[in-house]
């Protein structure tokens, strides 16, 4: 069994795939993910940790 790998994802993203990819390794619907992030981007927080997320997490090969 292979360990999982953390990927920005190349097949279900809007803006970087960060939320798609997040969604694609914890077994979750990547729109649950959105709403999260979007609730997050309320306080603030939410736009620093996407963009640093994006800068961070590779992208799919």
């Amino acid at each position: 069994m292979q360990p999982k790998k953390l990927y920005r994802s190349r097949t279900n993203r809007l803006i970087c795939g960060v939320c798609g990819g997040l969604g694609e390794y914890m077994n979750v619907d990547p729109t649950i993910i959105r709403l999260l992030l979007a609730l997050l981007c309320f306080t603030g927080t939410g736009i620093v940790a996407y963009i640093i997320a994006a800068i961070i997490i590779p992208d799919e090969y």
